[in-house]
């Protein structure tokens, strides 16, 4: 009966795999995956599609947003020809680092800092533009600001990306003390992989290994579509694992 019914899979079932691996190795999910699909015909395809792309398509509206944010970007860049006040021209900061338009953002910073001096949004977010630069020197400051405001100044962000700060630029001391603190309060698997890629750089190995793997330890409890999110930060901590030596 099966081969009778065969003809409903042929050619579907190919260009289900096709579209399922072409998702796949945009998205890079667990490597089973691949042998599911690879084995499985149209089954392992479409266990796929129903698993992991029919949750993204949950996430298009992101993709949605973007435009959106695009056409305020554009809206934006108009009225401050009329109105430069300091609210628009954070407003346009914060859309453009959105869009990781690091240089056009951290100059709209300068220009809502120059009006009001009196947003600390403003200085932390102008410090995370000039992490993306490579700026770590200039962010430093920025950073600093929004730390002493609050130490845990968004959910322990501004602290840790401040110890990745001090890190780059030399100032192991502080940043091992800030690391130590933040990576006791924070869940993000940025603070710990950034804390991990300190202790390497000071030798201390095993003390690396054991902070990439907590990036790792966490995925186990976090709920499915917080994995999806984070999945880039998972690969870097296997692929970091993979590079420190075990003594």
């Amino acid at each position: 009966m099966l081969y009778g019914l065969s003809y409903l899979f042929y050619p579907w079932g190919f260009l289900l795999q096709l579209v399922a691996l072409v998702h796949a190795l945009k998205r890079r999910p667990e490597y089973y995956w691949f042998w599911i699909i690879f084995m499985g015909g149209f089954l392992g395809a479409a266990a796929y599609l129903v698993v992991e792309v029919v949750p993204d398509a949950r996430m298009l509206g992101g993709f949605f947003k973007g435009f959106q944010q695009r056409s305020r970007i554009q809206e934006l860049e108009r009225i401050i020809l009329d109105n430069p006040s300091a609210g628009n021209y954070e407003e346009l900061a914060d859309l453009l680092l959105e869009q990781k338009k690091y240089v056009r953002a951290r100059e709209s910073y300068d220009k809502a800092i120059q009006a009001r001096a009196d947003s600390v949004d403003a200085f932390y977010r102008r410090g995370i533009c000039s992490l993306a630069l490579g700026d770590s020197a200039r962010a430093i400051p920025d950073l600093e600001r929004a730390f002493q405001q609050d130490p845990r100044y968004d959910h322990d962000r501004a602290a840790g990306l401040l110890a990745h700060a001090y890190a780059l630029q030399g100032q192991s001391h502080q940043a091992d003390a800030l690391f130590a603190k933040v990576t006791e309060l924070s869940n993000f698997p940025e603070v710990h992989y950034n804390y991990a890629q300190f202790l390497m750089s000071q030798g201390r190995a095993n003390e690396a290994r054991a902070a990439a793997q907590k990036i790792l330890n966490r995925k186990r409890t976090m709920p499915r579509y917080l994995q999806r999110i984070e999945r880039p930060w998972f690969r870097k901590a296997r692929a970091f694992l993979k590079q420190v030596p075990q003594n």
